[in-house]
């Protein structure tokens, strides 16, 4: 199967947790999903488990958006694939770390 190099900005505490700074750049089997991005993303940096999803439902957590191409797809289905544009490095996929209060 042949795969992609999808480019992932992740939120500053995410970026100090991996050890990592500025975008991430990672292998992806093709068809680029969110499910794909993420599960690569943590086989890359195992101590990033359960800071963007919960451990046992796999859902992404409440404080966390996922966004590709401008587009927030944090509620889409995490199996449907992402733009090609995504898929094939042009644009990352975005972590961001979304705010609350008032």
């Amino acid at each position: 199967m042949k795969s992609c190099k999808v480019r992932v900005h992740l939120p500053f505490h995410l970026r100090n947790l991996a050890g990592v700074t500025g975008e991430v750049e990672l292998e992806v089997a093709e068809l680029v999903t969110q499910r794909k991005i993420i599960d690569a993303l943590e086989a890359q940096f195992p101590q990033l488990r359960g800071t963007i999803r919960d451990h046992n439902t796999q859902r992404r957590r409440a404080f966390i958006r996922f966004f590709a191409c401008q587009q927030d797809v944090s509620n889409e289905d995490p199996d449907a694939p992402l733009p090609e544009v995504v898929a094939i490095g042009e644009e990352p996929f975005l972590v961001i770390g979304a705010l609350s209060g008032g």
